[in-house]
């Protein structure tokens, strides 16, 4: 249960933690099938990934390598400014390998849709993406994410990593930021 103060921050809670175990399993049985017998690396993306890549992680019942990349295109705003930079790059080299990007949310797309392409150019066997989170509203270009835990409303959500300036990633529950916190 948060605090006081925090819930007062949230209009509401759109997953619950124990909805989002759940789901994640039914994602790693998805992912086990589909990869049986094919090394796996997951890329999580930073920071917003890093409860999701957990959680998908320890869910798996098979071996699997893990990397991090940090990509920057928000700041401190709330929405995409669509320019992406590299903040922290892979230590691992993609030839050959099946690659799963772990997000945490789809929202613009635009973020994705550059990591994706800038990932192919490595020379991998496969990129696939795994999300959270998904907003088909707020598409601005199509992203083809083979595993999505969940659809939802183009609010501007917090918890389970995702952030508003840095704050709420410690939250379990996914929910939605009140708008007197970033209007």
């Amino acid at each position: 249960m948060e605090s006081a103060d925090v819930a007062a921050d949230l209009s509401g809670v759109l997953h619950t933690e124990a909805e989002i175990r759940g789901r994640i399993a039914e994602l790693c049985r998805e992912i086990e099938r589909d990869y049986e017998g094919r090394d796996l690396l997951l890329i999580g993306v930073l920071k917003g990934a890093v409860m999701v890549m957990a959680d998908l992680s320890r869910e798996l019942k098979r071996d699997v390598d893990m990397d991090w990349m940090a990509v920057s295109s928000y700041g401190a705003g709330t929405q995409s400014s669509g320019v992406v930079r590299i903040v922290k790059d892979l230590d691992t080299d993609l030839s050959g390998r099946n690659v799963l990007i772990v997000e945490d949310i789809v929202d613009s797309g635009l973020t994705l849709s550059w990591l994706r392409a800038n990932l192919q150019t490595r020379g991998p066997a496969s990129v696939e993406i795994c999300a959270l989170l998904r907003k088909p509203e707020a598409a601005k270009v199509e992203i083809d994410a083979r595993y999505v835990g969940f659809e939802i409303p183009n609010e501007f959500v917090v918890g389970y990593g995702l952030d508003y300036a840095q704050r709420y990633r410690n939250l379990r529950d996914v929910a939605v930021l009140a708008p007197h916190i970033y209007s």
